[in-house]
């Protein structure tokens, strides 16, 4: 008897999820297209980049709001089952609310592992189809606007620091260039120029009023040049990454890309540490999200299934603007990235714990 509950209930629950998705992603879509419709044919964008940038899309926009979906679809089935008086009767027959909750546990476990899976893999790459297109057809300059380009400071080895005040990505040319190398926390030199230019043939740079000064024991030598080609052991374009780039990256390539950036003092590395966290946060929740789903739409009420959608749309809202906050509070704050990811998590697993405990009264 059980088992046949169980199949019913986990089958009505990944069925719901998946229409769900499969309704509003088109919405989703149709409201997108209308938007940008006239950008499109204004830039002669090819059908295919067109289509592409709509698969992309599908996944981006299903991954953003997976647990809006997730919840509205838990709140939707269970109350037809309250309404149906079907939860009363499987209660009455003497099994327990935690043992009525598995099949639900097994369609969370079921969902996150997928949700996992998307996150490390099909969601980078989608992420990174999603944002080109729109930079490249729909914002403003494209290649500039895709970059962080001002004020860029890294650590390219143990003992140098680059600087560059602004990047053009068009020129390929950096302002207001700064080397310092140091050796035992002494600076020995540094080279600056107005200008740093990038020659793409011979994988060399070009310094416009360069200065080199070394520094001496007693006396500083000082070099100046109107211009200088030499060779740096860096690329330009690594100092001015794409400002989503984290979100285009695998798994593994983001791990290694953090340790990267943390070896070059990056002051972007909380908005990768964010979206590296956020990977594990998001599958995570959607055992909250189902647990608070039941506890909510278990009982049958006065008002039907509308007043348990009203408190689920509520809940699902709340959700994903705390998760909205914490992640730009992180991203531009001193707080740490981990504890501002899981806060939604710790606050709606608290709610959830609460609801649950009294939905078993």
């Amino acid at each position: 008897m059980l088992k046949i509950i169980d199949k019913y209930i986990l089958k009505r629950y990944l069925a719901t999820f998946t229409v769900m998705l499969l309704m509003f992603i088109p919405i989703g879509i149709t409201i997108d297209v209308s938007e940008k419709v006239n950008k499109m044919i204004e830039n002669q964008v090819p059908f295919s980049a067109i289509a592409q940038y709509y698969v992309d899309f599908t996944i981006y926009f299903a991954n953003l709001l997976f647990p809006i979906f997730l919840f509205l679809s838990i709140i939707w089935f269970t109350s037809k089952l309250a309404n149906n008086t079907e939860i009363i009767a499987i209660l009455s027959s003497g099994i327990s609310f935690t043992r009525f909750l598995r099949p639900y546990i097994i369609g969370a476990t079921i969902v996150s592992i997928f949700a996992l899976i998307m996150g490390f893999f099909l969601v980078p790459k989608a992420s990174d189809g999603f944002k080109n297109f729109r930079y490249r057809y729909l914002i403003g300059n494209g290649e500039n606007e895709m970059r962080d380009n001002s004020d860029v400071y890294r650590q390219i080895n143990p003992n140098e620091y680059i600087y560059v005040s602004n990047y053009n990505s068009d020129s390929k040319m950096g302002f207001n260039f700064s080397m310092e190398r140091f050796e035992k926390d002494k600076l020995k030199y540094k080279v600056s120029a107005s200008r740093i230019m990038w020659n793409a043939k011979d994988s060399s740079y070009t310094l416009f009023d360069y200065r080199k000064r070394k520094i001496g024991a007693y006396n500083d030598i000082l070099e100046t040049l109107p211009q200088k080609d030499t060779v740096f052991q860096f690329a330009l374009e690594d100092l001015t990454p794409v400002v989503y780039i984290a979100e285009t990256l695998p798994y593994n390539e983001l791990v290694r890309f953090i340790e990267k950036e943390k070896e070059r003092g990056s002051t972007n590395i909380n908005v990768y540490l964010v979206v590296l966290y956020k990977k594990y946060s998001i599958p995570v929740s959607a055992f909250i999200l189902t647990i608070i789903a039941v506890a909510v739409s278990s009982m049958k009420r006065r008002g039907g299934m509308g007043i348990n959608l009203a408190i689920g749309i509520s809940l699902a809202f709340s959700f994903v603007f705390l998760d909205k906050v914490f992640g730009v509070l992180a991203e531009k704050s001193s707080a740490p990235p981990l504890i501002a990811v899981w806060i939604p998590n710790i606050v709606f697993g608290i709610l959830a714990l609460y609801l649950l405990k009294n939905a078993k009264r």
